[in-house]
């Protein structure tokens, strides 16, 4: 009896098993695509920019591609702007795709951190650019000495007035290492050299050309009289100027920016701007990008690279 079920029973089991062969492989997710590193150990650069809708980190960006190019390593460019949240979505990005190293420019120096600390242990090594994080293992910074900066403007618009009037302040994004410390070395040299200055008036305005423009007007019409104005960049002093002269005060106010765009250059030249801080982002942005690949290659790299400042007048200019 065993026999004759045992005969029957193997035939179906190979007939499965020829069957279970025979059939399609289930479908399968395709892959996620990813930046992965180049073939042959081809460096890759992961630059984080805080924004691209200011010529500054144009300027940067531009510098870097630069010596990219000439360096023979890809460079991947994401633009946060000016949000920490989207900072920190693309580094997370890059940090997936295995980038070579990162460059980062931090639109906030606190938020950046753990995003920084995720490259750490990822073991992508990071630099920072223009301005500074406040944690995590950073192997270079590039920068200006924005502190310096902020004391060289304070400088010219106290000689400027004399000594004496009444002036405001526009500050950049809150949390930026560039805002606290322009606005560091402003106020220090202020009330250390030029106690005859008043800031009357000290507002936000992120870095922002139609920020600047919105809040100096409110600024305008809250203050009779405005000697002096420096705002942390251009952009924002560009605005302030553009609210003034609308208000028909612009001749009775000395401004001052920080940056040297092409676009306060110019304003220098028709006489609107009475100085701005010059910086090289172009610069900054080549630095970043030939310490990575000396670090890479096994050099030893400084923990910072002091970018030269100069002050742009009329008289520079000349």
């Amino acid at each position: 009896m065993k026999r004759r079920f045992l005969f029957p029973a193997l035939l179906l089991v190979m007939a499965l098993i020829v069957s279970a062969c025979a059939a399609p492989p289930p479908p399968q997710a395709a892959p996620a695509e990813e930046a992965a590193p180049a073939e042959g150990g081809e460096i890759t650069l992961g630059l984080a920019l805080s924004t691209l809708n200011n010529p500054f980190f144009v300027d940067l960006r531009d510098g870097a591609q630069a010596a990219a190019d000439a360096a023979g390593v890809k460079l991947v460019v994401v633009d946060a702007q000016d949000d920490p949240g989207k900072q920190a979505s693309a580094i997370e990005d890059l940090i997936q795709s295995k980038v070579s190293a990162l460059l980062i420019n931090p639109t906030d120096a606190d938020a950046i951190v753990p995003s920084i600390e995720a490259a750490n242990e990822a073991g992508i090594p990071v630099f920072t650019v223009d301005r500074s994080a406040a944690g995590g293992e950073v192997v270079s910074h590039i920068a200006s000495d924005n502190v310096a900066g902020g004391r060289m403007a304070a400088e010219f618009l106290c000689n400027a007035l004399g000594g004496e009037g009444k002036v405001v302040e526009l500050e950049g994004i809150p949390g930026t290492s560039a805002a606290r410390d322009r606005g560091k070395g402003f106020n220090e040299y202020m009330s250390e050299n030029c106690p005859g200055i008043e800031i009357v008036a000290r507002q936000t305005a992120n870095f922002n050309r139609a920020e600047g423009l919105t809040v100096f007007e409110n600024i305008l019409q809250a203050q009779p009289e405005i000697d002096g104005v420096f705002a942390h960049n251009d952009e924002m002093i560009l605005g302030a100027i553009e609210a003034a002269e609308a208000a028909g005060r612009a001749d009775e106010i000395v401004f001052v920016g920080f940056d040297a765009i092409d676009d306060a250059i110019q304003a220098i030249k028709e006489g609107k701007l009475a100085a701005t801080v010059a910086q090289q982002p172009g610069e900054m942005g080549r630095l970043a990008v030939e310490t990575a690949v000396k670090y890479l290659n096994g050099e030893d790299v400084p923990e910072y690279i002091p970018v030269d400042l100069a002050l742009v007048t009329a008289e520079t200019l000349k």
